[in-house]
């Protein structure tokens, strides 16, 4: 396991207030992070809301976004004889399609420049589903700066476009544009390199299907515009680790002397949702060359914020700063229900990596 040089809790739901009367927070979680001009810190923070009276009667009810310029929702009506089953997250329909019981949008907060310190939280959504992006929420934002652009990637759902990844440009890491979708139907998990390989940008990223001969992958794609992805080739971790339930990209890769350092997150029945790190060649950054070991994640669920919440056995890494001194702050979702913070040292994580696991 790695060395931890230090961590805590940020942001709790109760921090939060509901964006709506009808709506209760459930969940503040999977942080995008930049570094601004003036050195501070913010977080694009995950916030999850749910009605509170989503079943009533015959009906259930579920909520979604009507406005392409303010956060105005509706509140959907369904016949619970239509329902097939319920789970946790939402209702799931005769003809095999689903809705949510929650809807997700994003709301900044602002640290302090060692990271750890809470300046400001806002109150209110600021970067939310409309009806042509998103109108049943967006989730987990990933910010990369190129150069002087910060770019941001996130999953919009919608009943038309389904489960698709979009993304936004800024020139500051405060005021967004919209560009659209870049990954399509069951694509998440899209991260950005910081910077151009061969004249290309690289994005690592997550397709999935129902229908699969080997274990998960991610997925490495090129672009020459940030909007036209190709060159696309799988990266099959390892056949049988402790990922190899799902595996997917993390935050933004790190650009190391040794390689591009990717922290990503992965599945197993015993440890639940882990964080592994990869190393991928410079140049050809679809080649894998060192790996964390196989029989455990680099850092697993241990703290009681990471345990018990929405998600039992949590820890999702999202948003990640890099440091003068070889260290990272790396943010996370705990238990898909909290925002916490880990300072690492980048050697740290560098030491456990070992190509005999490939």
């Amino acid at each position: 396991m790695l060395n931890v040089e230090k961590e805590g809790i940020l942001l709790r739901p109760e921090d939060f207030k509901p964006s709506n009367k009808q709506l209760e927070v459930i969940g503040a979680f999977n942080p995008g992070a930049a570094r601004l001009k003036n050195g501070k810190i913010v977080l694009y923070v995950r916030i999850a809301e749910r009605l509170k009276h989503w079943s009533k009667g015959k009906y259930i009810y579920a909520a979604r976004s009507t406005s392409n310029k303010r956060y105005t929702i509706t509140v959907d009506k369904f016949k619970k004889s239509f329902v097939n089953h319920f789970d946790r997250g939402g209702f799931h329909f005769d003809d095999n399609t689903v809705r949510l019981k929650f809807i997700s949008h994003f709301r900044r907060v602002f640290l302090n420049k060692d990271g750890f310190g809470i300046e400001k939280i806002e109150q209110k959504p600021f970067f939310f589903g409309t009806k042509n992006d998103g109108e049943l929420g967006v989730e987990d934002p990933r910010i990369t700066k190129i150069g002087n652009m910060y770019v941001m990637t996130y999953v919009a759902l919608s009943r038309y476009n389904s489960i698709s990844s979009s993304y936004a440009i800024s020139k500051d890491g405060l005021h967004w544009h919209r560009r659209g979708i870049i990954f399509r139907h069951q694509n998440k998990d899209i991260v950005l390199f910081p910077e151009k390989v061969k004249g290309r940008y690289v994005a690592f990223n997550r397709p999935e299907g129902n229908f699969n001969f080997s274990a998960p992958h991610m997925w490495i794609s090129f672009s020459k515009d940030l909007e036209h992805w190709g060159d696309d080739r799988s990266i099959l971790l390892s056949h049988n680790s402790w990922d190899s339930a799902r595996v997917g990209a993390g935050c933004p890769p790190i650009k190391t002397k040794h390689g591009w350092l990717e922290l990503y997150h992965g599945v197993h029945h015993k440890y639940g949702y882990g964080v592994g790190a990869a190393l991928f060649d410079l140049k050809e950054p679809y080649k894998l060359i060192a790996r964390g070991p196989c029989n455990e994640p680099l850092l697993v669920a241990k703290q009681p914020y990471e345990l018990k919440g929405w998600m039992k056995k949590v820890v999702f890494p999202t948003g990640l700063i890099e440091e003068k001194d070889g260290k990272i702050l790396l943010y996370c979702g705990g238990a898909d229900s909290v925002v916490s913070v880990k300072e690492i040292k980048i050697d740290e994580i560098l030491k456990h990596l070992s190509r005999k696991y490939l």
